[in-house]
């Protein structure tokens, strides 16, 4: 079996560890089940949950059970960690049908192998005086509002509710010790006094020892949170991001991110990416290119990754097939009359309000084929897409074709 604590660590996976030495014997020795939670407050995961997606892929390449717990209980709660204001509570069913959704793309990482549970299944029949006696007697308050989580919150207002939150997630992680053997908690870390008084709870009703590690919170070097672009999420759903605008958000990663996110996001030999990133600017544009291909493999499959693949070079390279990149067909007789490009570009997922396509245009970054678009006025004709199709840019990076035709089936 490798060396699992050291690929984490000389990858960048691990921040803080509850005993670096306890924690390398653990993964050392026989198989461990080791878990990450997923609350599912969204119908897809975004980008920035490939971090930990790909910490659980690493276990189950190592031999370890890699367990991912859907927050089905915790999600009628809502996490405060990281969080400046309460979330929106969502109904039950939306909860439901979320998880479900989410467990389709976990598996792309953990495989038919790894554990999938909702901890609905033991958080909803609670007893809450029950639970109180039994469990909420071993949490101090004190402790409890000295965590960053909570402390954060306090100053816009904390509810109950959610400050019941590190109470339930810790009660997840003794039941996963005393379903599964789970003995290792894994996030981000700003879950680390989550994970902390899980370990503490085993230890005071289990008499054993349980462990955490936690990963860096992902930002990029431009300080903008992972995932994230100025047109909304990056959805891991290609029904919400498309797998080109996926797949371009990483071809896109600024050249000083491009060794981390290669080390984080792919599963690309150590040596194979310092090489790439050694070689300067033409290394570096291959390098952004292969870390969008393979993340788009393991999100989407290879054919989904290809196509991408192709579509970028056809978009920007001068190569390529210029059908993959995405199009939106357009009805002729709206084409007759006429259509407004900010309307257009608000159409087509380029821009996400009217407001945001009117600065688009009078900043000079939006255009139509070569040419720049120079007034909000502008529509698009018939004879515009005359030559079969024409694209529709968004500043330099985003796109699409438009042709003229009844939307295809």
């Amino acid at each position: 079996m490798e060396n699992l604590y050291q690929t984490l660590k000389q990858r960048g996976f691990v921040s803080q560890v509850t005993g670096e030495e306890e924690v390398e014997k653990l993964l050392a020795g026989g198989p461990v089940t080791a878990y990450i939670g997923f609350d599912p407050t969204a119908a897809s995961l975004h980008a920035g949950s490939l971090l930990p997606l790909m910490a659980l892929h690493h276990f189950r390449l190592a031999g370890h059970r890699p367990l991912a717990v859907l927050g089905g209980g915790t999600a009628l709660v809502g996490d405060p960690s990281g969080k400046t204001e309460m979330r929106p509570l969502l109904a039950r069913e939306q909860i439901r049908e979320n998880a479900r959704s989410l467990e389709e793309q976990i598996r792309r990482f953990i495989g038919g192998e790894g554990l999938v549970v909702d901890n609905a299944e033991w958080l909803l029949e609670l007893n809450y005086i029950e639970f109180l006696r039994d469990i909420g007697r071993h949490f101090s308050v004190n402790r409890m509002l000295s965590h960053e989580s909570y402390r954060i919150r306090l100053q816009k207002g904390l509810s109950f509710l959610e400050f019941n939150y590190q109470l339930l997630q810790a009660y997840d992680f003794l039941q996963l010790f005393r379903r599964h053997g789970c003995n290792l908690q894994m996030g981000g870390d700003d879950q680390w006094g989550n994970i902390v008084a899980g370990m503490d709870l085993i230890r005071r009703l289990e008499g054993r020892p349980a462990y955490g590690l936690t990963f860096p919170l992902l930002e990029t070097s431009s300080g903008q949170k992972m995932g994230k672009t100025a047109a909304g999420a990056v959805w891991l759903d290609e029904r919400l991001t498309s797998v080109h605008d996926f797949f371009q958000y990483f071809r896109n990663t600024d050249d000083r991110d491009v060794e981390r996110f290669l080390k984080l996001f792919t599963l690309l030999p150590l040596e194979e990416i310092a090489e790439m990133v050694a070689e300067g600017v033409a290394g570096l544009n291959r390098a952004k290119e292969r870390l969008a291909y393979e993340v788009c493999l393991l999100v989407h499959g290879r054919q989904a990754a290809e196509q991408a693949r192709a579509a970028a070079r056809a978009a920007f390279a001068g190569g390529g097939d210029e059908d993959a990149i995405p199009t939106t067909r357009l009805d002729p007789g709206r084409l007759r009359q006429g259509i407004l490009l900010v309307d257009l570009l608000c159409e087509v997922g380029l821009c996400r309000s009217k407001s945001e396509a009117r600065r688009l245009v009078q900043q000079g970054g939006a255009r139509l084929g070569e040419n720049r678009i120079t007034s909000i006025e502008q529509q698009l004709s018939l004879a515009d897409v005359a030559g079969g199709a024409v694209l529709l840019r968004a500043g330099k990076k985003r796109l699409r074709r438009l042709v003229a035709g009844e939307e295809e089936e």
